[in-house]
């Protein structure tokens, strides 16, 4: 007769940790919708992040962009260790030009990549450029 396999340690501690997680608080848990859609919460201790706009081309920027370079975003956190902190939003900059947004956007630069057409489109760019450009074509 064949002697059954044992299970091991990881497989033992599957439903352990299950367990545990269902007893735990929703401390991670996303909050409940406001009905507005302009907060989403981070699962890392309650933060959040405005995802709020005002306009169809700043509407754009939220939903391509707004997740590393809002407040708590990526980018934000790294512009903020090269730059003053104050400015590290591109929102809150005064130095951006359609063909410089344009190009970091299409070729990456430093530690933001490249941004594909089939991720945000020619056309979609240009609205999101001009948004941050605030008007300046140079």
């Amino acid at each position: 007769m064949r002697r059954p396999a044992s299970v091991g340690p990881v497989v033992l501690a599957v439903p352990v940790v299950l367990a545990v997680l269902a007893l735990t608080p929703d401390a991670a848990a996303p909050a409940e919708p406001d009905g507005s859609g302009a907060r989403i919460e981070n699962a890392f201790h309650g933060a959040i992040q405005d995802r709020s706009h005002n306009s169809p081309p700043e509407a754009l920027f939220v939903e391509k962009c707004a997740m590393c370079h809002r407040q708590m975003g990526m980018g934000t956190v790294i512009l903020a260790r090269r730059m003053s902190p104050a400015v590290a939003q591109l929102e809150r900059r005064d130095d951006l030009t359609v063909p410089y947004v344009t190009f970091v956007a299409r070729n990456g630069v430093g530690d933001m990549p490249r941004i594909r057409r089939g991720e945000v489109s020619d056309a979609q760019l240009a609205i999101i450029a001009a948004y941050l450009a605030k008007g300046r074509a140079k």
